[in-house]
This record gives C-alpha cells, structure tokens and sequence, in this order.
C-alpha cells in the first residue's frame, strides 16, 4: 500500500454538499482484489480528508480479506496507519 501526502488546506465555512462517508467497509476473495481495493478506497477518502484537513486515514484488518478504511482523528492529517483488530 503506498502513502499520499497531502498539503493542509483551509476548510470551506460552509458546505452545501451531503456529509461524505468517513468510513469504507471492504471484503475481498483474492490478494489482487485486496491490494487494488484498498488503494481505492484510500484514494477516495484522501479526496474527503483534504477537504477539512482534520484528520489522517486508518486501514484496519479485521480478519483475513476483511478491512475497514476510515478517516480517524487520532492519525494525522496526511498520513495512513494500519492496524490489525485484536
């Protein structure tokens, strides 16, 4: 999985848009799948973290196939952690 860093820009005052998904469930059957699927998932919730600049990404496994990729405020902004679930 590579790492994007993004520079922090000022958050709009006011937003018309819906709320975003700050958080993507993703199940996959092959390595292939996984390793694609998790770029993008990562892609599209770098697009919605620039956007506020609050907050970095975490890829959580939650078992063999399963992970959770989530925009988390404990990571900095412009960062990607990983982590396993106990």
């Amino acid at each position: 999985m590579s790492t994007a860093t993004l520079e922090r820009v000022p958050a709009p005052s006011i937003s018309t848009e819906e709320p975003q998904n700050r958080s993507i469930d993703l199940e996959f059957a092959t390595a292939g799948e996984m390793h694609a699927g998790l770029e993008e998932a990562v892609a599209e919730l770098i697009e919605v973290a620039a956007k506020d600049a609050s907050c970095g990404i975490l890829v959580t496994r939650l078992h063999p196939g399963r992970y959770t990729v989530a925009l988390d405020e404990s990571v900095p902004f412009g960062e990607t952690y990983e982590a396993i679930a106990a």
